[in-house]
């Protein structure tokens, strides 16, 4: 069994030609990670989380080549193509969106049973007939995720926080060994979001499951993720320890955005007890450093607090 959940190698995006929305990324994910994806709105963050989820596919060049993605040690895709594998490879990864995915006349229980669709005949998902034992598993992971009363409401009775979280069972009952979140605490308030970060942080510490969750409010990468991925134009730019992050390396990083990045909700992230990433925590070797492709070549940690990066390059 592969160590690695996730591998990207040379993977190119465009909608438009000539226009490339991700620039021959590469990456590596190992199991059992929790790892952060930032960067400006614009910078490929969605478009790298729909990739890896086999949702969109890779571009070909002209010779018809293309990158290649990995999931759990098999192909998804390779050469603009999805693999034959595709399929049973989707159903071992789980997605949570920004927007949440509920059927809103549906109860949430139901919502929740939908986990089971790669796993039961089409005609009982497609009826919504699930079993007494799916309907029991379903409550589980309610009950796992907080809302375990909520399962008889129907999706559109639940708040925004509650909704996510939802979401989020519904991975669990997939059985999923990868969940990967676009965004999914951008439109909840403070204690929302850090409910939803709490139970991400806990599938990963007790479950083992690897994480990869795409951020715009850069304290919870701070916070929650021993690791984080930048993106800037298409581009990998940062590839290290969360905590080397300095306001000077994020300022660079997002430009105008940089003002929207520290909201009220750092400090009491700390005081629920993820204030540091979790290597540090459990006292393992801080991984190495990796910047690639900024304007400048200096690390963020090398930028004294406050000090913007240089505009050129070298």
């Amino acid at each position: 069994m592969s160590d690695v959940a996730i591998e990207l190698r040379n993977v190119q995006k465009s909608f438009v030609k000539g226009q490339p929305v991700l620039k021959r990324v590469s990456l590596q994910i190992n199991r059992g990670e929790m790892v952060a994806l930032i960067g400006a709105s614009g910078s490929g963050k969605s478009t790298l989380i729909r990739t890896v989820s086999g949702l969109l596919r890779t571009d070909a060049d002209e010779n018809g080549r293309s990158g290649t993605v990995q999931i759990l040690g098999t192909v998804m895709q390779a050469n603009g193509r999805v693999s034959r594998d595709a399929k049973q490879l989707r159903s071992r990864v789980g997605i949570v969106f920004q927007q949440f995915n509920l059927v809103p006349r549906l109860s949430v229980l139901k919502n929740v049973c939908f986990g089971f669709l790669g796993r039961v005949p089409g005609w009982r998902g497609t009826l919504g007939r699930f079993t007494r034992r799916e309907k029991q598993q379903a409550l589980l992971a309610l009950r796992r995720v907080g809302i375990e009363e909520q399962a008889l409401k129907r999706g559109a009775a639940l708040s925004g926080g509650q909704q996510q979280r939802a979401a989020i069972a519904r991975s669990l009952v997939q059985g999923s060994e990868i969940l990967i979140a676009d965004e999914p605490i951008a439109s909840l308030d403070p204690s929302s979001a850090r409910r939803v970060m709490d139970i991400l942080a806990d599938l990963n510490k007790s479950d083992g499951i690897t994480v990869l969750v795409s951020l715009h409010q850069v304290e919870y990468a701070l916070g929650y993720c021993p690791r984080t991925i930048a993106l800037r134009d298409g581009e990998v730019v940062y590839d290290g320890p969360s905590d080397a992050l300095t306001p000077a390396f994020l300022s660079e990083l997002y430009g105008a955005e940089s003002e929207e990045l520290f909201l009220p909700g750092l400090e009491a992230t700390k005081a629920g007890g993820h204030s540091r990433p979790r290597h540090e925590a459990h006292g393992t070797a801080r991984p190495a450093i990796r910047v690639i492709g900024t304007r400048s070549h200096r690390l963020p940690s090398e930028y004294p607090d406050g000090q913007a990066a240089p505009a050129g390059g070298n």
